[in-house]
């Protein structure tokens, strides 16, 4: 690792980021509750009393905060577009929260957000002209709304985000690119500071404030992130690999809605992966811990295929595809799957 990029840096951003979440947290859930931005009791939730749900907004304002401070301001302009589109999700998953939004309208709002990507230059670099293009619109789309369907258990959907951003930050130290890992440390912090008070019982959720958010820096944070000394036939699988959870999850919940005539849009239900693994496990605690591990090994995967070669990169691929592959038929299909009541 270049002398020009301490992981010292990475860390002070992570741990300023860190402390202002924790500060902020306790602040915007006064604030939801004073003005009744809270997630209510109903049959499918389990929570007996409202919930308040600025926790993704105490996200969003600790990590602007403590990139601003503390982050490099020679990169400031590069990440112009990046901030340009998160405030947009984090807004419009904020006025989400407190009002409510149709699911078309939100992915109308994912779609213009990823077109500021696009028009600031941060794009998928594999094909070339107009297929990184849609490669890009997919990929930002599609881990912007696999966050925020896995935000349905307390201190699942921000410990996923934290272990993939944690990996990201690794993989920027390695390939040494500070912009990069400045995002992604602050990314740690923030969810790090916010498990806390998110854990089971949680005392605030984030809402689609946090997980749109979340999803669409992850994404963005993956495409930013290069590998010069390996080839690009090897380097587009490494965040696939991090975010492999919730790619896994989306993937199920698809299959399993459309295999019941379901929108999986818009159709809700306890056919997530974490709600699967709690019904064999019996604690949901003990699921989203399976699920932390589960990101980990991912995100060894990742590492790994990062300094490996074609043959080893592939035989990775192949091996991680065929135990998905495995997960997804015996969760959803042998005799009948996992389905909890």
């Amino acid at each position: 690792m270049p002398d020009t990029l301490p992981m010292t840096a990475f860390i002070l951003i992570g741990a300023s980021t860190l402390l202002l979440t924790l500060g902020v947290v306790p602040v915007m859930r006064r604030v939801a509750l004073q003005t009744g931005t809270v997630d209510k009791p109903s049959a499918r939730k389990i929570h007996a009393s409202p919930v308040p749900l600025l926790g993704g907004a105490a996200i969003y304002v600790s990590f602007i905060l403590a990139l601003v401070f503390f982050g490099d301001r020679d990169y400031i302009n590069e990440v112009v577009g990046i901030f340009v589109g998160a405030t947009l999700m984090s807004f419009m998953g904020l006025v989400d929260d407190r009002w409510g939004l149709s699911s078309y309208v939100k992915l109308f709002g994912q779609l213009v957000a990823a077109g500021v990507l696009i028009y600031s230059g941060v794009r998928v670099q594999i094909f070339g002209a107009w297929l990184d293009v849609v490669l890009t619109l997919v990929w930002v789309v599609g881990i912007t709304n696999a966050l925020n369907l896995l935000d349905n258990m307390d201190g699942l959907s921000g410990g996923v985000a934290m272990i993939a951003a944690i990996f990201f930050t690794l993989l920027a130290a390695m390939s040494g690119q500070y912009l990069v890992g400045a995002l992604a440390a602050a990314l740690v912090g923030a969810c790090a500071g916010f498990l806390i008070y998110n854990w089971n019982p949680a005392h605030i959720f984030m809402g689609d404030a946090g997980s749109l958010f979340l999803g669409f820096m992850l994404a963005a944070v993956a495409i930013k992130l290069r590998f010069p000394s390996n080839s690009v036939t090897v380097t587009w699988m490494i965040p696939v690999l991090v975010l492999g959870l919730p790619i896994f999850d989306t993937t199920l919940v698809f299959i399993s809605r459309l295999r019941r005539g379901k929108n999986p849009l818009t159709t809700p239900g306890k056919d997530h992966i974490s709600h699967r693994l709690a019904y064999l496990l019996g604690s949901r605690r003990e699921a989203v811990l399976v699920c932390y591990l589960i990101c980990c090994a991912f995100g060894v995967a990742a590492i790994f295929v990062s300094q490996a070669s074609f043959h080893e990169a592939f035989a990775v691929a192949f091996a991680v595809a065929g135990l998905c592959l495995y997960a997804l038929w015996r969760l959803e299909f042998r005799n009948g799957g996992v389905r909890p009541q």
